[in-house]
């Protein structure tokens, strides 16, 4: 967790650097589907979310907005459903999930968030 950051005086960031943390913590540890948090230590998208708010790296404010964007995101592609259902496909890859967090990063940040 060093390496990444989070241990060193955790600051909240806000979405667009929140998202993109998610896509770190899954490379570090691992993406999964249906569940949260897997046996192996594996996270989905709303697990490394629910890890990073439990360790001070994102208020719940924030990650409310983080997952706004998620669904704005998904919108954008034509999915009409949560990210976390959406996360769970079993038609949907690693690199899929993280283009899709990454794309969301994106509009935050041309946000102003």
């Amino acid at each position: 967790m060093a390496d990444l950051g989070l241990w060193q005086e955790p600051r909240p960031l806000k979405p667009s650097f929140h998202l993109a943390q998610v896509i770190e913590v899954l490379n570090r540890y691992g993406w999964c589907q249906t569940c949260d948090f897997s046996p192996t230590g594996r996270m989905c998208i709303r697990g490394a979310q629910t890890f990073l708010e439990s360790t001070g790296h994102v208020t719940a404010i924030d990650r409310g907005r983080s997952v706004n964007y998620l669904q704005t995101q998904l919108a954008r592609q034509g999915v009409n459903m949560d990210f976390w259902a959406w996360n769970d496909l079993s038609s949907n890859t690693f690199q899929g999930v993280e283009a899709m967090i990454s794309a969301a990063s994106d509009i935050a940040r041309r946000n102003g968030d």
